[in-house]
């Protein structure tokens, strides 16, 4: 990767700012991250995990037990923290997307190289954000600490990638292992398979080749006499890489290591002494704010995290917020409140399976095809069979008595308060934010026009409140709220029509009634309301109608639109009411770019 500085005009104001030497005396920040792993470090408890140099790194410092990624997967977990806010308030939640955002938001290492610090990165970026300029000093595989001005303070981010999802399978021929594969204790959603066992095993060799890498970086700071000026911070980019964990939003796809190691000289920072646990909820969006109250720089007005250390530290916060959108080529929006004891999920896209057909992961692990071919042969128990089925509409979980979350406690009349109280908690968020992830991918450049979907959601034309509350309504997959969905379907607003046909299609046959305003739909301006009432009225018997609408927005819409149509395509053979020859003759000879091609490469076999 080539060196890259920043050029821009910001450059020149970020130079004269403040002088080095106004920064002398100010703790350097090493941040240590990892990539697709959960808590599976000997200090958090994990019996199987070699783990020393992270061991050590717990001994020295505090321990965060209830720490998260917002977002299950990389570039929305990463676009959080590059920005310290919510990627749904920016719109920046989809994976691998390019939105913009407000020029006025800055990256943080922006504010920290004005305040005087020299900010390096080696080396992911993975932003959703269109036209970023670079913040960093340096960002490259050659990015260090040690190439800056003497005296100056540095923050530097050092990123492993041992333990990304791609590195899980064994190399050809690999036989021997730290951890024999029948030695792992398979979380019981995974069926006892070879594949699985002997992706785990290599997974737990990946953990520890992570931790030595940890213990190299740990030990050139201090050769290079550092050590006792830096506060050290570890943590992983999201959950684990095997099945289950990444891109979902349980504690799997979201629960992350959190370590940080304070030196004496800024020991007067710690939350708490060496080698002890913090259980204050804290996630990413958290990070930044903290990050500039150890450094002594004014947190932004617009930043929506909380610094948890620091003269700026805010009061704990009692929960976290997390959120996935659109993952690779298959849509999804779900939404999530954890506090310290439970996890409260709404999934507003129940339709749709948690256990999507992924090409990537499908394609990298033999875990993945062998519990799907586990499932299809029938061999799974309802626990394994669960991932590849409809999800419901929420989920609840007292993650304390039931760390894997299984059972799903919403409909329980004893924890009806608790759900309520969540429920209500996850509203406020929602409309506190603005959450523009409740705006179809593909409408947003439309809909922001000249601006951003930011500016856009914060204005009098989205109203949040009732897109919400009608979300709700048609995640529910109740017939009783087939009035309200009747009624969104005449609704000026198109965000609003989406989610009446959206709720439509989650009700199948029992949307009979709204069929006549669902063929008006098929004529509808916007592609997004198009694509999903042209779904929901194949499952009340028009599937011809369907499939027109669908050939037409695949061979001239927008990549977005293109996108939504393929898998609502895809949905309609997976359910049975279009054949798979009529389907592949449909997507033979599109050239598509990804991640929408990914789409006709299954069907047709390519993959």
């Amino acid at each position: 990767m080539n060196s890259i500085r920043l050029v821009s005009p910001f450059s020149a104001i970020l130079a004269l700012a403040v002088s080095p030497a106004a920064a002398a005396d100010r703790p350097n920040i090493l941040w240590v991250t990892s990539e697709d792993n959960s808590p599976l470090i000997g200090c958090y408890g994990d019996p199987l995990a070699r783990t020393p140099n992270l061991d050590r790194l717990a001994g020295h410092g505090v321990r965060y037990t209830h720490a998260f990624a917002n977002a299950p997967v990389c570039s929305t977990a990463r676009s959080t923290l590059i920005t310290g806010m919510y990627a749904t308030t920016l719109g920046i939640h989809h994976h691998r997307s390019r939105v913009r955002i407000p020029d006025r938001f800055r990256p943080y290492p922006a504010y920290l190289r004005r305040s005087g610090y020299y900010c390096t990165n080696r080396s992911k970026t993975d932003y959703n954000v269109a036209d970023l300029d670079n913040p960093w000093d340096e960002s490259s595989r050659r990015a260090h600490y040690r190439d800056r001005d003497p005296g100056q303070p540095f923050f530097a981010v050092f990123n492993l990638t041992t333990t990304h999802e791609s590195q899980v399978a064994p190399p050809p021929g690999k036989a021997e292992f730290r951890v024999a594969p029948e030695r792992v204790a398979l979380p019981p959603w995974h069926p006892d398979t070879p594949e699985i066992r002997f992706d785990w095993a290599n997974y737990y060799d990946q953990i520890s080749l992570m931790d030595a890498q940890v213990g190299t970086l740990l030990d050139e700071l201090e050769a290079e006499g550092l050590a006792d000026d830096t506060i050290v911070f570890y943590f992983s980019d999201h959950g684990g890489a095997l099945p289950r964990g990444k891109r979902n939003i349980h504690d799997s796809g979201t629960r992350v290591p959190l370590i940080i190691r304070f030196p004496e000289k800024w020991v007067h920072l710690a939350p708490a002494g060496p080698g002890t646990s913090v259980d204050r909820p804290v996630s990413f969006v958290d990070l930044p704010a903290t990050l500039f109250s150890l450094c002594g720089v004014s947190i932004p007005e617009h930043f929506e995290g909380r610094a948890f250390l620091g003269p700026q530290e805010a009061p704990a916060r009692s929960h976290v917020f997390l959120y996935r959108g659109r993952m690779d080529e298959r849509d999804d929006t779900v939404r999530a409140i954890r506090d310290r004891r439970f996890r409260y999920v709404r999934n507003y896209a129940p339709h749709r399976p948690w256990g999507q057909h992924y090409s990537y992961p499908f394609g990298v692990l033999p875990s993945m095809r062998s519990w799907y071919a586990e499932f299809q042969a029938g061999r799974c128990d309802d626990v394994q069979a669960r991932y590849w089925g409809r999800k419901p509409p929420e989920e609840l979980y007292e993650v304390e008595s039931d760390p894997f979350e299984i059972h799903n406690l919403s409909g329980s009349p004893q924890h009806a308060e608790v759900r309520d109280r969540l429920r209500g908690t996850l509203r406020d968020e929602l409309i506190s934010t603005r959450d523009a992830g409740f705006i179809p991918e593909a409408m947003m450049p439309r809909l922001a026009g000249e601006g951003t979907i930011y500016d856009y959601a914060r204005g009098g034309s989205y109203p949040i409140d009732r897109i919400v509350d009608l979300a709700d309504v048609a995640s529910s997959n109740d017939p009783r709220g087939l009035p309200a969905l009747l009624e969104a379907l005449d609704d000026p607003h198109p965000v609003v029509r989406y989610w009446g046909a959206l709720g439509c299609l989650i009700l199948r046959g029992e949307a009979a009634p709204a069929r006549p305003k669902l063929e008006v739909l098929l004529r509808d301006d916007w592609a997004d309301v198009r694509v999903t009432a042209a779904e929901a009225i194949a499952h009340l018997g028009e599937a011809e109608a369907a499939l027109r609408v669908l050939d037409a927005v695949i061979r001239r819409g927008e990549a977005p639109e293109v996108l939504a149509a393929l898998n609502s395509l895809e949905y309609l053979w997976r359910d049975g009411l279009v054949p798979l020859d009529r389907v592949r003759e449909m997507v033979t000879g599109l050239q598509l770019s990804e991640p929408a091609d990914r789409i006709p490469n299954f069907l047709l076999g390519d993959r």
